[in-house]
């Protein structure tokens, strides 16, 4: 097996994306040889605990609604090819996302990693659900398949907070500025919402090297 790091945040529109395109890609090649972790990355660490009001998250942001919508234009149109469910009118809230990440921090004990990531982007970016709530994330635990008694009660504690900062910290401090970014076996870098196809060339190059 070939690790593949990847660093996202659950309210990353782009990582949401990247990840769709790549799921597509091992659906192709299901012999794939990729054993996959997710690491923590915060769009904004110094987030206030109960995030912030969208709106104006925007306008700080972009400078601006129409600066805003220019921006996620883009996104839409990418999500739209690979038909991928996207519906930002639907958030009201730009949440802290720490806690988020401590979910798929224990679910990655559990092997339920994907399954917790999978389902945060969906609240998020379908639902509009407020993913900063720790009654919102203990159902998406319960729904991935975890102990949701376990994670409420973890959740109302510190437990691994420090190791989620210190985490974001090292990879921002090794150069990482944006995500979502893939590591390869530990040494190649790849940045940025990556194509289904550049996944399958990957997955084949790899294999070929087999």
């Amino acid at each position: 097996m070939i690790t593949l790091d990847i660093f996202s945040d659950p309210i990353c529109p782009w990582c949401y994306i990247g990840k769709a395109r790549l799921d597509a890609a091992l659906e192709i090649r299901p012999d794939h040889p990729f054993e996959i972790n997710w690491n923590p990355f915060m769009l904004n660490p110094d987030m206030p605990p109960g995030g912030m009001d969208r709106r104006a998250y925007l306008e700080l942001k972009f400078g601006g609604q129409q600066k805003a919508v220019a921006a996620y234009l883009p996104m839409q149109r990418a999500a739209e090819e690979v038909s991928l469910p996207l519906d930002l009118a639907r958030i009201t809230r730009t949440p802290a996302t720490r806690n988020a990440h401590r979910l798929i921090h224990w679910a990655d004990q559990e092997g339920r990693q994907s399954a917790m990531v999978s389902a945060l982007f969906r609240a998020y970016f379908v639902e509009g659900a407020d993913i900063g709530k720790p009654e919102v994330l203990t159902e998406l635990a319960q729904k991935a398949g975890l102990d949701g008694a376990m994670m409420a009660r973890l959740l109302a504690t510190d437990a691994d907070l420090d190791e989620i900062r210190s985490r974001d910290r090292e990879i921002r401090a090794r150069g990482l500025e944006g995500v979502p970014a893939f590591v390869i076996a530990g040494q190649h870098v790849v940045t940025g919402a990556q194509t289904t196809p550049f996944w399958l060339n990957v997955i084949d190059e790899l294999a070929g090297r087999a």
